[in-house]
Formats: C-alpha cells, structure tokens, sequence
C-alpha cells in the first residue's frame, strides 16, 4: 500500500533529478537546455509545495489539531525556496552562470535540509495520523504518477 511518506519522498527524487541536470547544463553553458530543465524543475517543485499544503497538510493539521508545528516551518521553507526557483529561473534566463550556481548552490542545500526534515520527521507523521485515509493516498498518488504534481 502506498503511504504519503512513500509516494512524496519519491517525487523528491524526480525533483532532484531535473535540478541536477538544470545544473549540469548551466555548467556546461547549454542554455535552452538549462532554460527547459530548470522550467520543468520549477513546476514540479511547486507543484509539489501545491499538494503538500493543500492536501496532506491540512489533513495532517485537522487530524492531529497541530498547526504551529511542522507544517508551518515546511510552509516557511517552501516560500523561502519558491523565491530562490524565480531567483534560478532569472539567472538561466539571463545566462549568468555564476548568479545560476549560487543560487542553486544555496537552493540545494535548503531542499537537503528540507527533505531530511519532511522524510524523517513530517511525512513519517503524516502516514501515522493520515496515512490511511485513503482518499488523501489516492489524491497524492494521482498527482505524482500523471507526470506533474497538481492540485
């Protein structure tokens, strides 16, 4: 049976494997490359925030009455890491290599950290309290198989 914890740690890996290839291009100069993977990066990260607070968090919040917790500091860290995704998108953008891989040098470190936190802390809490609501599994699952994350 899938859990929220498995089907989201999983869209992390997807998530982490366009941002290395974003990366791996602007090191390389490939712009329009850089440009497509760091667009498709973008989305699915958001989108990936987009379920987390719309339907895992809330349910998470409603079930354990816990709303000053954990999902508020995710809620913090997803803002602070949209702002460095339009940072990234600019420079990619721009074609400034070295405003691109500070920025994703900062963006990286934020999301281990991030993903650390959520995988070993949050979503292990998350199945506990809602992860047999079955609906909620079937709405993430839904989401991260069709090929991008929505709402």
């Amino acid at each position: 049976m899938n859990t929220p914890s498995k089907l989201l740690a999983g869209h992390h890996r997807k998530c982490d494997e366009l941002f290395a290839a974003a990366e791996h291009q602007s090191q390389d100069k490939q712009w329009p490359a850089c440009r497509a993977s760091a667009q498709g990066f973008a989305e699915e990260l958001l989108a990936h925030f987009a379920v987390e607070e719309a339907s895992l968090f809330p349910a998470f919040e409603q079930a354990t009455g816990m709303t000053a917790g954990p999902t508020r500091m995710m809620r913090i860290e997803h803002e602070q890491m949209r702002e460095l995704v339009a940072e990234l998108l600019d420079a990619a953008q721009a074609e400034d290599q070295e405003r691109f891989l500070d920025v994703s040098d900062t963006l990286l470190v934020l999301m281990e950290q991030h993903n650390l936190k959520e995988e070993n802390v949050l979503y292990p809490m998350c199945d506990q309290a809602v992860g047999r609501d079955q609906a909620l599994v079937t709405q993430i699952e839904n989401a991260v198989s069709s090929g991008r994350v929505t709402q």
